[in-house]
């Protein structure tokens, strides 16, 4: 499929709706199969929706849930796009309906099996919506705010709220409960980061030949990816000539690599990772 079909995609209702479907309900799936048997507690809004209902035993992590976000959502109404909004809006729905609705309980009796699996799950779930337009909401939602107009970390805020909730977990549930949660909290951040660095990284080549307009062309015109020229003059040998720079996806690089070594066996071949590229051909900037 060319690039810019699949950026087409990318950015239609129909996919971004996708994503939040099956992510959310990931998401939830992971929380009610394997944290809530065990009483343990996620980050975020959900987290503090799973305390409240563990210590009152009033209606459902869901509806807890829900409550609460009415005025997160209001909260973020104000200050991020209207698309971003609606998507997470509906993000949030489809987590807090799949969260009501799931009752399988997963046959695992140790808790830290339990941390591990739910953080695991949780974190497939929340990357999958974290690809789309939109967010899982709750938390995520007020980080993007308070980074909008005060410019806070979002990573540094989600990190101070979750240190504040375990600290009130740990007046009303046992340390081992709460260890077991902060477990789960760090398998899912770091599912989240994995997920979000294995769908974007590049490749970024530098490349040194005698041969660059050939190889230029070739770039252009097999793997249909931009180039750009770099002016340089070399320090020992005091020749000027242009360095090529090309961003391309990971599956290209092979054929990157046979490409110029096909032209010039002597060219010298730069590699370095990149954790984003954004712009025409890679990745669309998300407005929040």
């Amino acid at each position: 499929m060319p690039t810019r079909d699949f950026r087409k995609i990318t950015m239609s209702v129909p996919w971004n709706i996708m994503l939040l479907t099956v992510g959310g309900t990931i998401y939830a799936f992971g929380l009610t199969a394997f944290a809530v048997p065990h009483e343990l507690i996620s980050g975020g809004i959900f987290g503090v929706s799973m305390l409240i209902f563990y210590q009152t035993g009033w209606m459902t992590v869901a509806a807890w849930y829900a409550l609460l976000c009415i005025p997160v959502v209001i909260f973020a109404w104000l200050g991020l796009s209207r698309r971003f909004m609606l998507y997470s809006i509906y993000g949030t729905a489809v987590t807090t309906v799949a969260a009501q609705f799931i009752t399988f309980a997963a046959p695992v009796d140790n808790p830290l099996l339990a941390a591990i699996a739910a953080g695991t799950t949780c974190g497939i779930g929340s990357g999958i919506m974290l690809r789309s337009l939109g967010s899982d909401g709750g938390l995520t939602m007020i980080s993007m705010v308070l980074h909008q107009r005060y410019n806070i970390k979002i990573g540094g805020f989600s990190l101070v709220f979750n240190i504040i909730l375990f600290c009130f977990a740990l007046v009303y549930r046992d340390l081992n409960t709460v260890l077991y949660s902060i477990i789960l909290v760090y398998v899912l951040s770091g599912i989240v980061d994995y997920s979000m660095e294995f769908t974007n990284q590049r490749k970024v080549a530098f490349i040194i030949s005698d041969n660059a307009e050939r190889i230029s062309h070739e770039i252009l015109e097999k793997l249909h990816r931009g180039v750009t020229y770099l002016y340089t003059k070399g320090a020992y040998t005091n020749q000027e000539r242009y360095v090529i720079l090309t961003v391309v996806h990971n599956y290209q690089l092979k054929r990157l690599e046979e490409l110029v070594y096909r032209i010039d066996p002597k060219a010298f071949l730069i590699i370095e990772n990149t954790f984003n590229v954004l712009g025409r051909g890679f990745s669309e900037r998300k407005v929040y």
